[in-house]
């Protein structure tokens, strides 16, 4: 009986920690993607803090914003499309098969808005709202190892407030607030090959988490300058502060977790007397802040754990990522701007891997371009490609261990209408 009790609980621990480092991807995510601007998109973000095309600079350093002299309105959507593939699988040691899957992905839409108000020749003000991730992982209900899939439905929504000042010609400071809402639905239940796996003690359809749409609000901030050397070259450096988040469902359960800090540099360079711009991007983010996973007041009658207080924290230490990036920008005409862009982009996990939440490094692929409307407006198109590795996984609930190579790639799309008042 203390065998099956300890076995029992151990689960419980691993399917938990499994589930909540997917809900991290609500708010920043091991998985990241960048949902702020399809301009970006089309230039694999490279050079974003500091080229201001448009509004949507402001997302990533507010400094930019003293860029403009005209109040500029951005607004548009990304299309993110998730391509999971689960294969090669070893579960009890072999004993028990489970068929490869590739449909556990989703597609998810991150819309985006920002505005910015020159007061005058010094100050701007901008307000803005987009977001930060948005995806679904879904396991089939009779996946047979469903106890490390499940179900994880996530989004977070940043809205923000922010003001830019210029010192002089040459450099330019801001600052702005966050105001983060997140929210995420998490349910894990053991599969048929877990029933097998214990001789039927723990039965198939067993409920091991059900968070359903638990969310809640943080508060971050965010800092920025920029440097023109002139009118063909300038160089930006922004911070984002990230909070520790909390989320909570209508039963009373919450997960807490610690957010990276984020640091980006930025250049952009237009070669003089030609039409062509070369831009790049270091950001570095701060993922080995996410040292432990905290849960409180878990609703444990529906679990198959007795003995428990209602807390559980699980150490899980992630590395800290980087993100650089190279594009270039054609000024075609006055009609047509054509833009491409590469990120290579390193992985947020390190020892620890999980077929629920799978990560690797990986690679961007961007291309897009600005069709101008008239003087005053134009339309954006951002295309990405995000492909990953291969990665081998191991998980081991209780004697219970899997193993399995899993590969995630996107297709992200994005739109966007600009003008300027």
């Amino acid at each position: 009986m203390n065998n099956t009790r300890l076995f029992k609980k151990s689960l419980l621990a691993v399917t938990i920690t499994a589930a909540t480092f997917a809900s991290s991807q609500a708010v920043a995510a091991g998985f990241q993607l960048n949902a702020q601007s399809a301009t970006g998109l089309g230039r694999a973000f490279a050079g974003d803090a500091v080229i201001a095309d448009n509004a949507s600079v402001m997302a990533r350093n507010p400094a930019a914003m003293a860029l403009f002299d005209k109040m500029e309105l951005s607004l548009g959507f990304e299309s993110i499309t998730s391509q999971i593939e689960v294969k090669d699988v070893s579960y009890a040691g072999g004993a028990i098969p489970v068929a490869d899957t590739d449909d556990v992905g989703d597609t998810s839409i991150a819309p985006n808005i920002h505005l910015i108000v020159p007061v005058n020749d010094k100050f701007a003000w901008g307000v803005n709202a987009y977001t930060n991730f948005g995806t679904k992982t879904e396991f089939s209900s009779d996946y047979v190892a469903s106890e490390y899939g499940g179900l994880t439905e996530v989004m977070s929504m940043n809205l923000g407030l922010a003001g830019s000042y210029r010192l002089n010609d040459q450099w330019s400071f801001g600052a702005g607030l966050d105001l983060i809402y997140g929210q995420g639905t998490m349910k894990r239940s053991t599969g048929s090959g877990m029933e097998a796996a214990t001789g039927g003690s723990v039965p198939a359809g067993t409920s091991l988490l059900n968070v359903d749409k638990a969310d809640g609000w943080a508060v971050g901030f965010n800092l920025g300058t920029v440097f023109e050397l002139d009118e063909n070259n300038r160089f930006g450096l922004a911070y984002h502060y990230s909070p520790e988040f909390t989320a909570e469902d209508d039963k009373g359960q919450e997960i807490t977790l610690p957010l990276p800090d984020i640091f980006e540099f930025s250049g952009f360079h237009k070669i003089e007397d030609t039409k062509f711009a070369v831009h790049y991007s270091v950001q570095w983010i701060g993922w080995n802040a996410f040292d432990q996973i905290e849960f409180r007041n878990l609703d444990l009658p529906t679990s198959p754990v007795g003995g428990l207080d209602g807390s559980y924290d699980k150490p899980y230490q992630w590395q800290d990522g980087w993100h650089y990036a190279i594009g270039g920008t054609y000024y075609l005409n006055n009609d047509w701007t054509l833009r491409a862009g590469y990120m290579y982009d390193t992985s947020a996990q390190d020892q620890l891997t999980s077929i629920s939440v799978p990560d690797s490094d990986r690679q961007w692929f961007s291309a897009g371009f600005t069709y101008n409307i008239d003087t005053a407006s134009n339309v954006d198109f951002g295309f990405t490609y995000l492909l990953g590795d291969d990665v081998s996984v191991y998980e081991d609930s209780a004697g219970v261990p899997l193993q399995a190579t899993t590969r995630a790639d996107a297709i992200l799309v994005g739109l966007q209408y600009s003008r300027s008042f």
